[in-house]
């Protein structure tokens, strides 16, 4: 099993680093919540072990950041808040379990390879469909009605957004930190402007609109 620790103290850090790999598995780490993030976005893990109070980035920005993103990897939170306010904050920011400090290493690396095991038994997504549009992560292809549609590399990841997402309404600040992954002016056109490009493959020459503009809020991806 491949893990990925987030912890700022380079201490505890480091016991579980070594701890995990006397247990015959492997373990890289983190020491703030940026380069947690860079790391779990781009590796293949198979759980994070993520600290909820980081530098730079806190643990359940890290989450809520990449279940934004679509990954599906099971988080484990570590922290010294332990109330049940606290647990359900964590929960609902997309943490899989919850374990308070102090905590036993026995108890840890259960709980790890618990949700390594219910990991193993997901069907992850990876064609998403609305209406007659569909989108192959795998094969990176996109088509509608039977006909393919070529798309930018940044038109595709957000339309991927869009479609992940269907039916719910996305905000332009959603689009900014999940599609860009940079905090933009909010006043920019540059959303406006990769819109109006998407839209105009996916819905020139078909009868009925998928992208929706809702005013004052964002945009939908929906089959009317």
């Amino acid at each position: 099993m491949k893990i990925l620790i987030i912890e700022d103290d380079r201490e505890a850090a480091s016991f579980l680093k070594k701890a995990f790999s006397e247990a015959g598995h492997t373990a890289d780490v983190a020491m703030d919540g940026e380069t947690g993030f860079a790391m779990a976005d781009g590796g293949s893990y198979d759980v994070f072990v993520i600290d909820r109070m980081l530098p730079r980035r806190d643990g359940l920005s890290v989450i809520a950041g990449l279940r934004a993103k679509g990954n599906t990897v099971p988080a484990l939170i570590l922290s010294a808040l332990g109330e049940v306010d606290d647990r359900v904050t964590g929960l609902r920011a997309g943490g899989d379990d919850y374990l308070t400090k102090p905590y036993a290493f026995s108890e840890l690396l259960a709980r790890v390879e618990v949700l390594k095991r219910r990991a193993g038994s997901r069907e992850v997504e990876t064609v998403y469909r609305v209406g007659d549009l569909e989108l192959d992560r795998l094969s990176h292809t996109v088509r509608r009605g039977g006909q393919d549609i070529v798309l930018q590399p940044r038109e595709f990841r957000l339309l991927e957004y869009l479609m992940r997402h269907a039916g719910q309404v996305v905000t332009r600040t959603m689009l900014l930190e999940n599609v860009w992954d940079y905090h933009f002016d909010p006043q920019t056109n540059v959303i406006d402007v990769h819109i109006s490009r998407l839209r105009g493959k996916i819905e020139k020459g078909f009868d009925k609109p998928v992208l929706h503009t809702v005013r004052g809020a964002g945009y939908m991806i929906r089959a009317d």
